[in-house]
């Protein structure tokens, strides 16, 4: 099963590069990609973006972020992506849901609620098949 990641981050280059962001975790790095008359904005993580450009990449990553969300619910399903989250945070290991809630907070159409009653079943299934 694919990740949010796969269906993001090949539009997240593309934009990376349309919008004419560069990585750089030192100020050689930054000087080494920069361009002369450029000014910059530090994002975060190293993901430094030219000023005039950054209202175009705040929208661009909020459109893939939903559209991913999107395709990643039409292919797989609520359900099976709530197992796929409570397996990634070995919620059966931890028996909280809490890091499965923060990492679906972007996907609007699963709710809290919804993780919460879905982890009986996916504990049932981890003992089942002895995931612990």
């Amino acid at each position: 099963m694919k990740y949010l990641s796969d269906y993001t981050s090949a539009a997240q280059t593309e934009l990376f590069k349309s919008s004419g962001v560069i990585f750089a975790f030192s100020q050689q790095q930054f000087d080494e990609q920069k361009k002369d008359g450029v000014k910059y904005v530090l994002v975060g993580a190293g993901l430094i973006c030219p000023k005039a450009n950054i209202d175009e990449l705040h929208n661009g990553l909020d459109s893939i972020q939903a559209a991913g969300v999107a395709a990643d619910i039409s292919e797989n399903g609520v359900k099976a992506i709530i197992h796929r989250e409570l397996a990634n945070h070995e919620a059966q290991i931890s028996c909280s849901c809490s890091e499965t809630i923060d990492a679906l907070a972007d996907y609007p159409s699963i709710t809290p609620e919804m993780i919460r009653a879905e982890y009986p079943a996916y504990f049932d299934h981890c003992v089942k098949n002895n995931f612990f």
